[in-house]
C-alpha cells in the first residue's frame, strides 16, 4: 500500500512540477500545489479525506430534492400527507451529522496540533515584517549584525540587471528582487509581524502549508521544514491596500552547503551572494529523482 501511494505521489509531482523545479500557480489550476513539507503531506490528505465524506453528501442530498420535487409535486400528489413525525428519520438526520462532524473533527484537530506545535530546537530563525507593500527579512542569530534586507516585487525592466529573465522560473507577479533563502531539510521558526504603523498582511506559502498573519505590534510565528529544493512562491494574502496584488514571498531552498556560502557572502555583498547562488542553482531542466519506498 505504501509503495502504491509513492509512485501516485511521484507520478503527481511529475506531471506538475517544471522543468525549472519552481512551485507556483499553473493556468486552470483546481487543485494544491505539490506538498514540498510534512504539513502540506497532511494537509493534502486531509483534503482527500473530506472528499470521501462531501461527494457523498452532495449527491444524496441531490437526490432527495429530486425525489421531492418529481414525487411530491401538486401534479402528483394533491392531497399532501399530514405525518408530522418520524422517529426513525429524526434519529437519523440527529446522528448521522454528529458521526460525520466527529470523523472530520478528529484528524484536522490533530493537524492543526502539528501546525501550531512549534519545534524546541529550530535550525534557523527568520523574521518576516511586512509593510505596504514589500517584506523585510532579518536571519537571527546570524553574528552580531544579523543579515537583513527588503523584498520587492521584480519589475519588468529590472529582470535583465538580476539575471531572472526567464519567466517560467521567475514569474511575473511573484517573482522578487531578494528572495528568501533557506536549507533544506532544516527546521526553520518564523517570527511574523507587520511595521508598527502598517495594516495586517499575511505571510503564506501554499506549497509549505503555512498561511499566518502579520500583525502591528503584535509578533506571530510559525514553522516550517523544506524536504526539496526549489524556488517556492507565495503571496500576501490579507487584503492589505491598493498594492495587495504586488506583494509576493519568494523563498529559495538549497543545499545546507550553498546557503552558508551565501549567508557568509550576504553579510558584507548581499547582490554578488545572489548572483553566485543563482548560477550554482539555476540551469538546465531539473530532474526529479525518487527514492524507492520503504
Amino acid at each position: 500500500m505504501k509503495k502504491a501511494y509513492a509512485a501516485l505521489t511521484t507520478l503527481v509531482c511529475l506531471l506538475f512540477a517544471s522543468g525549472t523545479y519552481a512551485d507556483q500557480p499553473t493556468p486552470w489550476q483546481a487543485t494544491l500545489q505539490p506538498a514540498a513539507t510534512p504539513i502540506m503531506r497532511e494537509i493534502h490528505w486531509f483534503e482527500q479525506y473530506t472528499l470521501w465524506f462531501i461527494v457523498p453528501i452532495t449527491l444524496f442530498v441531490l437526490v432527495l430534492l429530486i425525489v421531492v420535487c418529481v414525487k411530491f409535486r401538486a401534479s402528483a400528489n394533491p392531497v399532501p400527507s399530514k405525518t408530522s413525525h418520524n422517529t426513525l428519520i429524526e434519529i437519523a438526520w440527529t446522528v448521522g451529522p454528529v458521526l460525520v462532524l466527529l470523523l472530520l473533527a478528529i484528524p484536522s484537530f490533530n493537524l492543526l496540533t502539528a501546525q501550531l506545535t512549534l519545534p524546541e530546537n529550530p535550525d534557523v530563525t527568520i523574521k518576516a515584517t511586512a509593510t505596504q507593500w514589500q517584506w523585510n527579512y532579518e536571519y537571527e542569530g546570524s553574528g552580531e549584525s544579523p543579515l537583513a534586507f527588503d523584498s520587492f516585487l521584480l519589475k519588468d525592466q529590472d529582470r535583465a540587471a538580476a539575471g531572472k529573465e526567464d519567466k517560467s522560473i521567475y514569474p511575473r507577479l511573484l517573482a522578487v528582487d531578494n528572495e528568501l533563502v533557506l536549507p533544506v531539510n532544516k527546521t526553520v521558526r518564523v517570527l511574523v509581524t507587520a511595521a508598527p504603523t502598517d495594516v495586517i498582511h499575511a505571510f503564506a506559502m501554499p506549497s509549505f502549508g503555512v498561511k499566518i498573519d502579520a500583525v502591528p505590534g503584535r509578533l506571530n510565528e510559525t514553522w516550517f521544514k523544506a524536504e526539496r529544493e526549489g524556488l517556492f512562491y507565495g503571496q500576501c494574502s490579507e487584503l492589505c491596500g491598493k498594492d495587495h496584488a504586488f506583494m509576493p514571498i519568494a523563498i529559495r531552498v538549497v543545499s545546507e552547503d550553498k546557503y552558508k556560502q551565501w549567508l557568509t557572502a550576504a553579510a558584507s555583498d548581499l547582490p554578488g551572494a545572489y548572483k553566485s547562488l543563482m548560477a550554482a542553482t539555476d540551469g538546465p531542466a531539473k530532474t526529479v529523482n525518487v527514492a524507492e519506498a520503504q
